[in-house]
């Protein structure tokens, strides 16, 4: 009889457990120790501030050469870019900002905000795509009727309706 064979730990991991990697040494050089402030600005921010205004940095003051080691650093400051016709409408909010980047920080990092006006950098929007057909979702669903799990099943059937319209249309 053979002894069983050791578990292999799996090297597939979460996507978004790798984000944070292989970004933050490019954040670093920007001033931020961890991407945390740049992949989670709209729930920092807000819905509506995060439409017109995106970090571009955090600048340290320089610590002096005789500051004890055990001193807490100075606050920094949060270098954002803002739509031109906003600026005023952030300048009133900066105060609630600062609180909203410390408090999902957990520590007073931000001290104050400096505003640089200019478009924000976008991704293109995202292409609407229209639903499949409903001949194309019941011939899948006819194709995958063995399958028990519902949630499987219905994922399926939408992958399948998807593959099928795509050879229709070709």
């Amino acid at each position: 009889m053979k002894p069983p064979r050791p578990k292999r730990k799996s090297w597939a991991q979460p996507l978004a457990d790798l984000v944070g990697g292989a970004i933050n040494p490019v954040l670093a050089k920007q001033g931020f120790g961890q991407s945390d402030v740049i992949l989670n600005w709209e729930e920092i921010a807000g819905a509506r501030l995060a439409a017109v205004c995106e970090p571009i940095k955090l600048q340290w003051p320089t610590r002096p050469k005789n500051a004890p080691p055990d001193r807490a650093p100075e606050p920094a400051t949060l270098i954002v870019r803002v739509e031109s016709g906003f600026a005023l409408e952030l300048q009133h909010m900066a105060g609630a900002l600062i609180e909203r980047v410390n408090a999902h920080l957990g520590w007073r990092c931000v001290g104050k905000i400096s505003m640089r006006q200019g478009p924000l950098q976008r991704q293109a929007p995202r292409r609407h795509v229209a639903p499949p057909s409903a001949a194309a979702l019941a011939q899948a669903a006819e194709a995958i009727d063995g399958v028990d799990h519902e949630e499987l099943r219905a994922a399926l059937t939408r992958l399948g309706a998807r593959v099928l319209e795509s050879k229709h249309k070709t």
